[in-house]
């Protein structure tokens, strides 16, 4: 009696197990809903959408309705140290403006852990904000003049850069020839801390993204400008807002060939672009600022308003 009571109470306990145990793996091999807790069908979820990446910019067509004598541009992605642009990318132009960055940078690098003296603080600030030219002229004779151009090449492995050589204006740090190639080479020395060295690196990029100005009559006078305009106009809020746009524009009509000389330098922490031109005065400074815009705006990765491509759901099973 004993045994067959046991018998009884074990095959119990198996069919109660089993009870407990087949519905719930039957339903994960029948996709029951109350299971996966879904949709039914049998299908898997989709993943979840990788979010995209933050717009920037990046290699690609630029096409410009340029009328004028020199038009070349470059770009570097500075993740990865390479650099796209024009046919015409390693041509020279003058820099003008654009190389006073450069005397900052090299002043603050070679003061080292000193303190910055505040009339030089001036100087720098009035030089890449305003662009004012007897502040860089400061600046440049701190440096050794001429010797300062061959330090920016040496340092910042500048390929396709020379001292200008324009007859009657020879030695003038407005005539150094650079190309854009060189130009985003120059920003990305500046923006890595090569040449302004740690310790005032973000002074200068700070100073760069604060430069301010526009090209109307008002903002230029005899011997400053307003040069707060061309890369950055071309640029969406979805950049900008990423963080600071260092920048530093150059600008002159010049008599000996009467075109306007106009290079355009813009560096953040993923990219620089340069813009070089040369085209006749008639067409005015606002003329340059905005084929330096369209560049930037034509390099815009994605372009504002494109779909933006998500993974799709996967399949029944």
């Amino acid at each position: 009696m004993r045994s067959r009571v046991t018998l009884v109470l074990a095959v119990v306990a198996v069919l109660l197990g089993g009870g407990l145990l087949v519905p719930a793996a039957y339903a994960r091999l029948a996709g029951d809903d109350s299971a996966s807790g879904g949709s039914g069908g049998g299908s898997v979820a989709a993943p979840a959408p990788v979010p995209p990446a933050p717009p920037t910019l990046a290699a690609g067509p630029v096409a410009v309705d340029f009328k004028g004598e020199f038009f070349s541009w470059a770009l570097m992605d500075r993740e990865t140290g390479e650099i796209s642009g024009s046919k015409n990318l390693a041509s020279t132009s003058s820099t003008e403006s654009m190389i006073k960055a450069w005397f900052a940078a090299d002043y603050l690098r070679q003061l080292g852990d000193k303190p910055l003296p505040a009339e030089r603080k001036k100087q720098i600030t009035t030089a890449i904000r305003d662009s004012n030219d007897d502040a860089a002229n400061a600046l440049y004779g701190a440096v050794g003049r001429a010797a300062t151009i061959k330090r920016m090449i040496s340092t910042c492995e500048l390929t396709d850069t020379k001292p200008g050589n324009v007859p009657g204006y020879v030695g003038w740090w407005s005539f150094t020839r650079m190309s854009p190639r060189d130009a985003v080479r120059l920003g990305d020395c500046i923006a890595d801390g090569t040449a302004a060295g740690p310790k005032w690196t973000k002074l200068l990029l700070d100073e760069m993204s604060k430069v301010r100005g526009s090209t109307a009559a008002k903002d230029q006078k005899a011997r400053s400008g307003g040069g707060r305009w061309g890369i950055i106009d071309g640029l969406p809020p979805s950049i900008v807002s990423q963080g600071p746009v260092s920048m530093k524009n150059g600008w002159t009509p010049l008599n000996y060939d009467g075109n306007w000389h106009v290079s355009c330098l813009a560096v953040t922490d993923r990219w620089s672009l340069a813009v070089m031109l040369r085209y006749p005065q008639k067409s005015g400074l606002t003329y340059g600022a905005q084929v330096c815009a369209s560049v930037a705006s034509q390099l815009v990765t994605p372009q504002p308003g494109a779909a933006l491509k998500v993974p799709q759901p996967v399949g029944k099973l």
